[in-house]
């Protein structure tokens, strides 16, 4: 029977879920806007035959290796790979709009990744670009959908490769095969011995079981004969008839090299992971292949020129095109909401005000004093910059006046008397985002001109607490926010805020009128000299004041 042209059988992609959230965490924090080749690498393994035991005895179900991208994949790690499986060399080029995504040339760049494939070849001889793949993507980062297309660059052969087609791929340890079960455990044990993942490799053979194993990049055409020397790699197909994918690029190297000594080559499709238990049980493939029918190669292939190259995956309709990952379902809500505010932010940092620091701002504990109108909003805009904790400070309780005003109490918080608003302020924070951190205190501020009842002493002791505990809360964050309705209840919190050195942004609210201010925080002592003189520290609340604060609430009517 006439020979017949050996069929690849492709290479799919498998992309892990930890691939797609290291992708949007490169975008966000170090991409950007930019629309970069990023290097990565990627694993594939050995194909498997599975028993079927529905079938009867000795019935396998081939099951194919992928080429798997994860976490790691941006790492160059992949360092304790099993038995049996090999790393890929690629790039990622991730577009910032699906306009780009669709319109990119995608000719231009599966034919740079083949230009670099075939260069590596004339220049270093190397392997290591022979398995080398491109990833175009792009991510919609809001609603977790990745658009993504996979190529393996492949070189066509003028004239085909063929088979024998009586004989075809035999498998390895049976009569036909040139390799005896005690040559193949061999082989099995160097492999796995190699300090190096071979992906491709060749088995000198000296003898009924002298059996050496090396890189292809040893061959030398003087004694590597067809009847001493195989070519193998690392095959991910389970298809007994058809090789898999890389083999292409393999024979592609190997007739570009050393095309007038290779008339025919003997290959052995290595699959077994582990040592089968009988002779018969390996999975492994061998097969004699040349250039054309005749095995005689007399065309371009041979004069230093690229080839022409293939290997767009297909999607899951079986045709040429991208296909889409949405991560939305499987990932945890709460972390889906802590990613989404950190995005709308990093977006306006990369177009408006690069220099912005948000990390700091997340790790910013703010306190608010008072949780009323203005804390209500102030924490609402607060969590909108990506602030992480935020304290609540009130002595009150939500009456049915509030809600309408303060957007984080409704109707229910009114009942039975109210809620006290520090805790309640707290736990709408919570529901409107789970991932901040808030907490509520109740308590009283001492205030000038309201003077403190001597009796009963229960009084004046929890008085003593509620100034330790300020003390404490001012202590254990980062800015203070003065919210309350009165201007006597800002003194203290001022005087202690200026004590410590802290940020307190003071804001008051009038009928038609508004304060913001800031001060405390001291500028370094190298900054001192450049500010100069009274421009040193920021004036308080009470600075500029002639009036001492006194009781301005008592009089005040319905």
């Amino acid at each position: 029977m006439a020979p017949v042209i050996v069929q690849f059988s492709p290479l799919p992609s498998l992309t892990h879920p930890s691939f797609w959230h290291k992708l949007t965490e490169l975008k966000l924090d170090v991409l950007k806007l930019s629309d970069a080749e990023v290097d990565i690498t990627a694993t594939y393994r050995v194909g498997r035959l599975i028993e079927d035991r529905e079938s009867g005895a000795g019935a396998f179900v081939g099951v194919g290796g992928s080429l798997g991208v994860e976490e790691e994949s941006f790492s160059q790690g992949h360092t304790s790979l099993p038995m049996g499986s090999v790393v890929a060399k690629g790039v990622v080029k991730n577009y910032n709009t699906i306009e780009d995504f669709k319109s990119a040339d995608k000719s231009k760049l599966f034919n740079q990744a083949a230009d670099k494939i075939w260069s590596s070849i004339q220049t270093t001889r190397s392997t290591e670009m022979l398995s080398s793949f491109l990833l175009i993507t792009y991510a919609d980062l809001k609603k977790y959908r990745y658009y993504y297309w996979f190529a393996f660059p492949a070189f066509t052969s003028t004239p085909a490769w063929h088979i024998d087609a009586d004989l075809g791929w035999v498998g390895a340890g049976s009569p036909e095969s040139w390799l005896s079960n005690e040559q193949m455990q061999v082989v099995h044990a160097q492999l796995h011995a190699s300090a190096k993942h071979l992906a491709y490799f060749l088995v000198r053979s000296s003898g009924p079981n002298g059996i050496s194993v090396t890189s292809v990049e040893d061959y030398s055409p003087q004694t590597d004969t067809f009847e001493t020397t195989t070519i193998g790699f690392i095959d991910p197909s389970a298809q007994p008839q058809n090789p898999g994918w890389p083999l292409r690029n393999l024979l592609a190297y190997l007739r570009s090299l050393y095309s007038q000594s290779m008339p025919k080559l003997r290959i052995i499709s290595w699959r077994d992971a582990e040592v089968p238990r009988g002779e018969d049980g390996w999975k492994s493939r061998l097969g004699t292949v040349f250039v054309g029918p005749d095995g005689i190669s007399n065309n371009d292939n041979d004069s230093g020129a690229r080839p022409n190259a293939v290997g767009w995956e297909k999607n899951v309709q079986g045709k040429l095109g991208p296909r889409m990952a949405d991560l939305a379902p499987m990932m945890d809500p709460v972390r889906l909401a802590n990613q989404a505010v950190d995005l709308n932010l990093k977006l306006m940092r990369w177009r408006i005000l690069p220099e912005l620091n948000l990390e700091k701002i997340a790790e910013t504990r703010c306190l608010l004093l008072g949780a009323g109108t203005l804390g209500c909003y102030v924490a609402r805009c607060l969590m909108g910059w990506g602030v992480r904790t935020i304290t609540f400070v009130d002595s009150s309780r939500v009456s049915f006046s509030n809600p309408v005003r303060q957007p984080l109490f409704k109707f229910d918080d009114c009942l039975n008397g109210g809620k006290p608003k520090a805790e309640c302020a707290a736990e709408r924070l919570k529901e409107v985002w789970p991932g901040i951190n808030a907490c509520g205190h109740t308590l009283s501020i001492p205030m000038p001109g309201h003077p403190i009842p001597t009796s009963p002493l229960s009084v004046i002791e929890q008085t003593k607490k509620d100034v330790s505990k300020l003390e404490e809360l001012i202590e254990g964050h980062d800015a203070v926010y003065l919210l309350m309705d009165s201007r006597e209840s800002r003194w203290l919190p001022t005087v202690i805020g200026r004590a410590k050195g802290k940020i307190v942004m003071n804001v008051a609210l009038g009928f038609d009128t508004f304060l913001v201010m800031r001060h405390g925080a001291r500028p370094q002592v190298s900054q001192r000299d450049e500010l100069g003189g009274s421009k040193q520290q920021l004036g308080c609340y009470y600075c500029n004041d002639i009036v001492a604060p006194a009781d301005v609430s008592s009089l005040i009517g319905l």
